[in-house]
């Protein structure tokens, strides 16, 4: 299996999922502020700037990947979009004051040790 050997390599693997974590949060910050599912809704949603920025930021994530991709195998670097399940929880909590229970401390050491598992 290729090891990750350079910065640059473990900026993109981690910095991905913090890009789409990033991005779920805005998504939910819009969410809040989303009106009704009609022709006016959906303009005011269109123009939203945390939704813009949220779309930037995913395309963001996605242009990283795709230079990851280049430097990783898929199958060594996929495992690594597991950590958008450790972003998330992290970012709700700091950012949203969302509830950060045992559960999903246990599960994110779970997943930790799964990443260790796979690259090792």
């Amino acid at each position: 299996m290729t090891e990750i050997s350079s910065l640059r390599q473990w900026a993109g693997l981690i910095g991905t999922p913090f890009l789409i974590a990033a991005g779920q949060l805005l998504f939910k910050l819009v969410s809040a502020r989303v009106g009704n599912a009609d022709l006016r809704g959906l303009a005011a949603l269109v123009v939203d700037p945390l939704l813009i920025a949220a779309l930037t930021i995913y395309g963001i994530g996605t242009i990283v990947w795709v230079y990851v991709l280049k430097l990783v195998p898929l199958t060594l670097a996929y495992s690594f979009m597991g950590l958008t399940f450790v972003f998330v929880p992290v970012l709700a909590h700091l950012v949203l004051g969302e509830e950060l229970g045992w559960r999903t401390a246990v599960g994110a050491v779970f997943i930790i040790a799964g990443l260790v598992i796979v690259n090792t």
